[in-house]
C-alpha cells in the first residue's frame, strides 16, 4: 500500500503516519518524488486495512500497490528516475554510451583504449578489474591491481568508470575509484553482495541474470531501493536460450515493458546480447529504438587482441558509428514510453 500525503502535509504528520505503520507491524519507507510526498507500506503478506491510515492528519489517500516490487514500480513513483553519474545523466532525454574493453588490460593499453572511447563519443568507460569466468583457465582479470589503472583513466582521460564488483570484500576498495558499481548477471542472485551494495550510496548497474524472469530482476532492484539506495540502473544483456546462432537471446521486448512498469532507467548490452561483433551495431540501434536509455558496449582499439571476449568486441570505427546512430534515434522519444 502507498500512503499519499497532502501537498501541504508537515514533517510531523508524515512522522505520525510512519509511527502508525510500525504499530501495525509493517515498515514505512518514504518515497522521494517531485510532485508528491508518499510513504510506502512494506512487509505485509496480504492486503493492508487502510482505515487506520486514512483518518490521520495530512493523508490524502491510500492506494493499493498490486506489484510485489513496490518501490521499483511506477505505481509508487510515477515520474522517471534519472541517475547522475559524475555529471552524466542516465535516464534523461539523451541515450548514454558506455564503452570499453571487457577487462582492464595493461595500464598503457587501457589508457589508450579509454582515450579512443572518449574520442568516439563514449561518455563512461567500462572495464572489469575482476572477471568471473565460466572456465577456471580463462583470464580472471588483474584484480585489485587493476583499480590503480582505472583510477588513472578517471584522472587522465576524465571519463567516469563502470566496473563489476564480484564479492563483498571488493565493495569498499572499488567504491573509492569507480563511479558505477556493476552487478553482473552471475551475481544477480548473490544476496550477500546485493545487501552490501544496498547500503552504498552510489550508482549501481544491475544486469539481468542469465535466466532471470522480469519479476526476479525487479525484486533484486527492490532489495537495493528498500535499503535506501535509489541510484539503480537496469541493464538487459540477454538471457540463456537454446539457439546456437547467438551467445544469448537479446530480450529487447522487455525494454519498453520495463519502461512502462518501472521508473528506473534501463540500458542494454548488445555485446553480450549477441556475442558477435558483426551484429553489435545493428542490435545497438534496435535497443535504443525500442526505448533503451543507454548502451553498454565492449570496444577496443585492436579487438582481436582483447584479453577477454574478443569475438564480441567492436573497434573504434564501429563505436563512432553507434554514437552517430543513437544521436539520430533521439527523436524516437515521441513514442511516449514513459506513459
Amino acid at each position: 500500500m502507498l500512503v499519499i500525503m497532502q501537498q501541504d502535509s508537515t514533517v510531523e504528520q508524515c512522522a505520525k503516519v510512519e509511527d502508525v505503520i510500525r504499530d501495525m507491524g509493517y515498515e514505512p519507507l518514504p518515497v522521494p518524488g517531485e510532485s508528491r510526498t508518499a510513504i510506502c507500506v512494506t512487509g505485509n503478506k496480504g492486503p493492508v486495512d487502510p482505515s487506520h491510515l486514512q483518518r490521520l492528519a495530512g493523508v490524502r489517500e491510500c492506494v493499493s500497490v498490486t506489484r510485489p516490487y513496490k518501490l521499483v514500480s511506477r505505481e509508487v513513483k510515477p515520474e522517471s528516475t534519472v541517475v547522475d553519474v559524475a555529471g552524466v545523466e542516465i535516464g534523461g532525454s539523451d541515450p548514454v554510451l558506455i564503452a570499453g574493453p571487457c577487462s582492464v588490460e595493461t595500464p598503457e593499453r587501457t589508457l589508450a583504449i579509454a582515450d579512443a572511447v572518449k574520442r568516439a563519443g563514449g561518455q563512461l568507460f567500462r572495464a572489469g578489474a575482476f572477471k568471473p569466468r565460466t572456465s577456471p583457465y580463462s583470464f580472471q582479470g588483474f584484480g585489485y591491481e587493476a583499480l590503480d589503472t582505472l583510477a588513472e583513466v578517471r584522472e587522465q582521460v576524465g571519463l567516469p568508470i563502470v566496473s563489476e564488483v564480484v564479492d563483498t570484500d571488493a565493495v569498499g576498495p572499488m567504491s573509492e575509484v569507480v563511479d558505477v558499481l556493476q552487478i553482473g548477471s552471475r551475481n544477480m542472485h548473490n544476496f550477500a553482495l546485493i545487501k552490501k551494495l544496498s547500503m552504498v550510496r552510489m550508482p549501481i548497474l544491475l544486469k539481468r541474470g542469465l535466466s532471470a524472469s522480469l519479476e526476479e530482476w525487479m525484486l533484486v532492484a527492490e532489495y537495493l531501493l528498500s535499503a535506501g539506495n535509489h541510484q539503480v540502473i537496469l541493464c538487459e544483456r540477454g538471457i540463456r536460450g537454446l539457439a546456437g546462432h547467438a551467445r544469448n537471446i537479446f530480450d529487447l521486448n522487455v525494454v519498453p515493458l520495463v519502461r512502462s512498469i518501472s521508473h528506473l532507467p534501463i540500458i542494454a548490452d548488445p555485446s553480450h546480447g549477441v556475442g558477435d561483433r558483426s551484429r553489435v551495431r545493428a542490435m545497438a540501434r534496435a535497443a535504443v529504438a525500442c526505448g533503451a536509455q543507454g548502451l553498454l558496449v565492449e570496444a577496443h582499439t585492436t579487438p582481436d587482441s582483447a584479453f577477454t571476449d574478443a569475438a564480441q568486441t567492436i573497434d573504434m570505427d564501429s563505436l563512432s558509428g553507434i554514437h552517430r546512430d543513437i544521436r539520430g534515434l533521439k527523436g524516437l522519444e515521441t513514442l511516449s514510453l514513459d506513459q
